[in-house]
């Protein structure tokens, strides 16, 4: 008998749950009000963090075009030199006296504009 009792008593409160739940449900917030929040996150991580990824990249690709002889670079690696000559994907660059490396265009990582007298030597 209290098994009885048990089940009933626990239809009776899904019962009362669904009812109390059918009134909610017709007032629920439309789809785009739900999905407004998560639109300004995405439009916020690609303002802080993708579109100026994207600029640097391109400024350096820009560096890169317009790099020629007798201008200083610093790799990524942290080697200093100059460019003695420049190929369609490699820099021929001067680290020392009659020591020249071949760099792929990509490892360049700063490119300072040749100095005067640079410029007159080469």
């Amino acid at each position: 008998m209290s098994t009885l009792v048990f089940f009933a008593q626990a239809a009776n409160a899904t019962n009362a749950v669904t009812a109390a739940a059918a009134p909610e449900a017709a007032s629920q917030a439309p789809l785009w009000a739900t999905m407004l929040p998560y639109v300004f996150l995405i439009a916020i991580g690609y303002f802080l963090f993708i579109r100026p990824q994207s600029v640097a990249q391109k400024k350096q690709a820009e560096k890169l075009k317009t790099a020629k002889t007798g201008d200083k670079i610093v790799t990524s690696s942290g080697i200093h030199g100059v460019i003695a000559n420049v190929k369609d994907t490699t820099f021929i660059v001067k680290v020392a006296d009659n020591v020249k490396l071949e760099l792929e265009k990509s490892h360049i990582d700063k490119i300072l504009k040749a100095s005067p007298e640079v410029a007159d030597k080469a």
